[in-house]
């Protein structure tokens, strides 16, 4: 994607459909006179006289324990520098998005017109009452550090600021693991520092506490080395100082263990990285280009141990990792500051979390067979979602022990359950299997691309490098709006084709020839097989029998059956698959979750109902979650001898016979399926009374169509699908006038298929 198509897109994300990237979301109901009547007067006054006689209350009646103030003055934002307040602000809400979508903690970002140090404080005491915890941003040393200090020791809620402790507390933790792997001793370690800003600083201090001897450490700015004898140098500038006779980068990396880069692009030379002593480490964090490029360090130095602020290479170093659980521990205590304690216990709980067994879920995000601790892994992947149940236990003990919580934990193992509990976003989830289709994109048929839609969906996956579309259908409309969108693309890329046009006559005749063979001796004629080729889905699903396309998705401007009746024909069922079926991947607040049969089996039988529950758990490990199903009736276990609760009772028994490793039970009603408590008060015997469900098998079609679209409609509650299982070949189709985001996460979810065929 060319640069001015990227800056437009980033312009249109942040422009439509509403400006902005967060908003505020009501939490009561509002919707009659008396709800109003509470949540305003006079109902709200009760509340405020509770406040008034115990200020801690603040906490029960109101959002404040998990509400965090994201605020800058934008001095120092991101690597545009001193931009403003206003303009700071795109990337302050998209703090507060992160914050939420991590670790469900709400954001009001705040920009502060203010660059004076005195006054900034002032505005930030001033508003402090508002919130559970304050996270500054992008604020220019050496403000920062006199900000930070300042409102920590001032205020009574936890104050952080990002830039300075979040690198230094990822980069601590990847230095703990990579001085193990390297072999090297900590206080033995000769670092060198590029860069003597706010993170540079607040890393150095770190290291310094996880066992780096400070006479070992050598600091470079912009004016060389660091030394004790520089005139005007900064009170924090003086405590890295050396006396060593070195003035140079150069000289200084000579015989270093570790070269720390928070500074610019390309300073570090393959001449200066091959000075440096036998297994180096190298954190070269300047972003987006570091100070040594990752492949030419590699390509240097075999010994290497490198890490960077990169997605696409090992090891990043991303804040993401910490600043959101971080401060999860802190206001699940209600801790009345973000200590040192509680920064090295996420330290060492993300470096631990580093050495244990990867999930399998983890592995499938990135593309990985198999991620191991060593020396490219050496910090855990931002979407491993145990970061969510360990770091926020990890900093609450911490802040529990070091006495700033005035909240206890007293149950630990409940604590983590809830954490895990807030981490059911489906946006979360649908990210990860983003990730895993990029690392291998596929060639995808959209087999509708003069419609503007499933252009604008296949423009969307070829930016996003999920996939390589074949785009079907008339050239010169595709291509005037192709003109339209702005779509760019490579040639080598993107195919498009007219399966009507002359041009297309060799392959439409070859593909009839292909069809006719297979199916001869089913009533179709060669001329019938030829005339059906000029046909988009006909042609569409050849390409991919053929090998000439990996998948294809279909079905925006025509009825389902029309369009899974040439899937069946051409590309036929899977060994030992009866019927196929499809299941809807509805990503709900509580994770994803499967329904099935939402589109193909009207009325399935018994013996149908378990090939839909056996394809649906096929399709949950192709996704890398382990299948934990719900066989749904107005029934539980019994209470009905109706023909419709006993089918689904009957299938559970074959289930249980055949697939005694499948966790799956039934015949149940959809609450007490979804009701962990309930289930285990009343049905204990069941095998999933203590298992989250993550899948309902409906009784029949009309049951599941009609769920999913009122769950989709009334809780807006995106849904992937449907998802059909049970052909030969990674075929998908859509709903009839999907949306354009429905159809990129469909062509997501067909890429992955392809990926697993």
């Amino acid at each position: 994607m060319s640069q001015s198509r990227k800056n437009l897109a980033a312009l249109s994300y942040h422009a439509k459909p509403t400006p902005g990237k967060i908003k505020v979301v009501p939490t009561k109901k509002h919707a009659t006179q008396r709800d109003l009547g509470l949540a305003y007067s006079p109902g709200v006054a009760i509340p405020c006289l509770e406040i008034e006689k115990n200020p801690d209350d603040v906490y029960k009646y109101t959002s404040k324990g998990n509400l965090v103030a994201v605020i800058s003055n934008g001095t120092a934002v991101l690597g545009l520098g001193d931009i403003g307040a206003e303009a700071s602000k795109p990337v302050m809400e998209g703090k507060g998005l992160l914050f939420k979508i991590f670790a469900d903690i709400d954001v009001f970002d705040i920009e502060v017109n203010e660059k004076d140090p005195e006054k900034f404080i002032a505005a930030v005491k001033a508003i402090a009452p508002t919130f559970g915890g304050i996270n500054l941003e992008d604020i220019k040393a050496p403000e920062a550090f006199e900000i930070e200090t300042r409102l920590k020791e001032e205020l009574d809620i936890p104050v952080m600021h990002d830039d300075q402790h979040g690198t230094a507390i990822i980069s601590a933790a990847a230095l703990i693991n990579a001085a193990e792997i390297t072999g090297k001793k900590l206080n033995k370690i000769k670092l060198v520092v590029s860069g003597a800003g706010a993170a540079a600083v607040s890393c150095t201090k770190l290291y310094k506490k996880v066992g780096v001897k400070p006479e070992n450490i050598v600091m470079v700015d912009s004016k060389g080395v660091i030394r004790a004898d520089r005139e005007n140098l900064t009170t924090t500038k003086k405590e890295f100082a050396t006396k060593r006779d070195i003035h140079t980068l150069e000289e200084a990396v000579k015989n270093a263990d570790m070269f720390l880069g928070l500074s610019v692009a390309d300073i570090l030379t393959p001449k200066m990285l091959k000075t440096m002593a036998k297994k180096p480490i190298v954190f070269a964090l300047a972003n987006p280009n570091p100070e040594i490029e990752y492949k030419l360090a590699i390509k240097t130095r075999k010994d290497v141990l490198m890490a960077t602020g990169r997605s696409d290479y090992p090891n990043q170093v991303n804040n993401v990792l910490g600043f959101p659980y971080i401060f999860r521990g802190a206001l699940d205590v209600r801790a009345t500051a973000i200590n040192e304690e509680m920064k090295i216990a996420a330290v060492y709980a993300l470096a631990a979390l580093a050495k244990e067994s990867v999930p399998e879920q983890v592995n499938i995000t990135y593309k990985e067979k198999h991620l191991e601790f060593g020396r490219d892994y050496i910090i855990p992947k931002p979407f491993d979602l145990r970061l969510m149940e360990v770091i926020p236990v990890a900093v609450a003990k911490a802040a529990v022990a070091s006495g700033v919580a005035r909240e206890p934990i007293e149950n630990w193992d409940k604590y983590a359950e809830e954490l895990s509990e807030r981490l059911g976003s489906g946006s979360k989830w649908m990210k990860k299997i983003t990730t895993r289709a990029r690392r291998n994109p596929k060639k995808v048929v959209f087999a509708e691309a003069d419609q503007l839609d499933v252009l604008k969906a296949a423009q969307i996956a070829y930016d996003e490098g999920i996939a390589y579309p074949i785009l079907l259908g008339d050239k010169e409309t595709i291509y005037e709006l192709m003109d339209e969108i702005n779509f760019e693309f490579n040639s080598d890329d993107i195919l498009v084709i007219d399966p009507k046009s002359t041009e297309q006559k060799e392959r439409r005749l070859h593909y009839a020839q292909m069809y006719w063979e297979k199916r001869q001796r089913k009533g179709i004629k060669l001329l019938d097989a030829q005339k059906w080729m000029r046909e988009r889905n006909y042609f569409a699903a050849m390409m991919v029998n053929s090998g000439e396309a990996d998948t294809l998705v279909s079905g925006y401007s025509r009825s389902y059956p029309n369009v899974v009746k040439p899937m069946l024909e051409l590309i036929g069922r899977k060994k030992g698959v009866k019927k196929i079926a499809a299941t809807n991947l509805m990503l709900t607040a509580k994770g994803p979750m499967f329904f099935s049969d939402t589109a193909i089996n009207e009325t399935p039988s018994a013996e149908e109902l378990v090939d839909i529950t056996t394809l649906t758990a096929q399709a949950m490990h192709m996704f890398g979650i382990r299948p934990k199903i719900a066989m749904l009736s107005f029934s539980n276990f019994g209470s009905s001898d109706s023909p419709q609760a006993v089918k689904m009772k009957d299938a559970v028994a074959v289930l249980h016979e055949k697939y005694p490793d499948l966790e799956v039970d039934g015949e149940v009603q959809a609450d007490f399926a979804l009701n962990q408590r309930m289930m285990q008060e009343k049905f204990p015997f069941s095998q999933i009374a203590t298992k989250k469900v993550n899948a309902l098998i409906f009784p029949n079609l009309s049951a599941a169509n009609i769920s999913y679209k009122l769950m989709k409609e009334l809780s807006n509650i995106e849904s992937v699908g449907p998802i059909i299982m049970g052909l030969k070949k990674p075929v998908h189709i859509l709903q009839l006038g999907a949306s354009v985001d429905e159809m990129v996460n469909m062509t997501t979810i067909a890429v992955v298929d392809a990926q697993t065929h």
